[in-house]
């Protein structure tokens, strides 16, 4: 036995210690090694009347990470042309122009920056009380007082996290998509990762059995308090969900780093990582930035891409390392802060994966058609230069042989001599272009702003023949 499987005793106790330490009635977590569940467990009570103990089927309130679910529902309609992320929020929610925005004209809330918690909007819907609880989780009843909603800060000058933001992208799914919010989640995302035991309220009768009890703790005491039942809630967090179906969210996330092929029918891996992606920082220390619907928290030169939820009488949290290719989960019927946790066991699971030998897999081999692309090409003119075409890890990728760290990857076209140069360069979304003669051998590419021409082993830059 190797890898993280040898490793669930280590797994195991800190999930019991977080339990013991915490004084709370228990815990669900997971870690994930690519496609793989590769290690779960449960500690404590999901029930502790009934001592119902905790396992990773016990299904648990899972808060704020259901915002991961809706981002990427809208995403879903941006990559159907449904909708742009640019896009005022008013053009689909009309009723705001009720609401009393300050700062700027309501045009400057777009989908973009609710999408980032960088909107201005005020935390919550109108009337919550959490002391209660009382949440208007209805978005029909929100706009039904525009009035109400308010600006609080000028859009796009802080990170200002917003509930209510996450409400109103709901609303927009609905009306864009023209089918309920709750049933397009199902329809378009559960159903086809095979969630199945991943849901809004009502849940079904299978379901129901298998949820955890949520508690808070009295004050100044151990003695533990059944939280009430809770008002409905949807987009900003209302699902419910367990270890083993957030293994195959995380696992979806994954995969999007792992080439072509892991695009899926929910969501373009492009999209995924572009989700995923920092669009600005949240601290003073550098080491917390937003994405679209997910947030990166930076730790000893790892970027954790993570969330945390939080509803009275639960606390979960998700997070997940695309280098690796690990991640955790952690969900907890009580109201200790979860994201530490979860990051220690991804950690773990990590140095786990990293001791066990590596599967050795054969790389697909370069497309007949790239073939004659591959080699050295030398620019002509402003210096010269020379770049190194290569087929790695299932993609046509530039490089510079002087300067190994530095790649750029080419994306095809409809048009077998027309590329668009990935993401993560100065040069991302340009054209570059390869000239043939007609036997199929290459002329010149034109990358940018420079043309390069094949360069010979020695090195040497053959003249090309413009006649061709």
């Amino acid at each position: 036995m190797t890898g993280i499987a040898a490793g669930a005793a280590e797994l195991d106790a800190a999930l019991n210690r977080f339990v013991v330490r915490n004084g709370r009635p228990g815990a669900a977590a997971g870690v994930v090694h690519g496609d793989e569940l590769a290690w779960a467990s449960g500690a404590g009570f999901a029930e502790v009347g009934a001592q119902v103990t905790s396992d990773p089927g016990t299904l648990y309130r899972i808060a704020s990470i259901t915002k991961t679910f809706t981002g990427t529902a809208v995403m879903q309609l941006r990559d159907a042309a449904r909708l742009d992320l640019d896009d005022p929020a008013v053009k689909y929610l009309p009723e705001l122009r009720g609401a009393v925005s300050p700062f700027a004209a309501i045009e400057a809330v777009t989908i973009r920056r609710m999408l980032s918690h960088e909107s201005g909007l005020a935390t919550e819907p109108p009337g919550t009380d959490w002391s209660v609880p009382v949440y208007p989780g209805d978005p029909q009843l929100t706009l039904a007082r525009p009035g109400d909603i308010v600006l609080m800060l000028p859009p796009n000058a802080q990170h200002k996290y917003s509930d209510l933001a996450y409400q109103l992208l709901g609303e927009i799914v609905t009306r864009v998509s023209g089918i309920p919010y709750p049933r397009y989640v199902r329809e378009l995302i559960l159903d086809p990762l095979g969630m199945a035991a991943t849901g809004f309220e009502p849940l079904d009768g299978a379901l129901l059995s298998r949820r955890a009890a949520g508690y808070s703790r009295l004050p100044f005491s151990d003695e533990l308090d059944p939280e009430p039942a809770f008002p409905p809630v949807w987009a900003e967090g209302g699902l419910w969900s367990c270890v083993q179906d957030l293994a195959r969210w995380i696992s979806f996330q994954l995969r999007a780093y792992t080439g072509p092929a892991a695009d899926s029918p929910v969501l373009a891996a492009a999209s995924l990582r572009e989700m995923h992606k920092p669009r600005y920082l949240a601290d003073d220390d550098w080491t917390c930035a937003w994405g679209i619907s997910w947030c990166a928290d930076r730790r000893d030169d790892v970027s954790w891409i993570q969330h945390s939820g939080g509803l009275p009488g639960f606390t979960t949290s998700v997070c997940f390392d695309p280098g690796q290719q690990v991640g955790a989960i952690v969900l907890h019927n009580g109201t200790s802060f979860t994201a530490e946790i979860a990051r220690e066991l991804a950690v773990t699971a990590g140095r786990l994966a990293g001791s066990a030998p590596s599967a050795v897999v054969m790389p697909a081999p370069a497309p007949a058609e790239y073939r004659p692309l591959l080699g050295l090409y030398a620019r002509t003119g402003l210096g010269g230069g020379v770049l190194s075409l290569e087929w790695r890890a299932g993609k046509l990728v530039f490089g510079i042989p002087e300067f190994p760290s530095w790649q750029l990857v080419l994306e095809p076209t409809s048009n077998p001599g027309v590329f668009i140069a990935g993401p993560g360069s100065d040069f991302s979304g340009e054209k570059v272009i390869f000239r043939r003669h007609d036997d199929g051998r290459v002329i010149s590419v034109l990358l940018v702003q420079g043309t390069y021409l094949p360069a010979n082993p020695e090195g040497e830059c053959p003249e090309p023949d413009l006649a061709c």
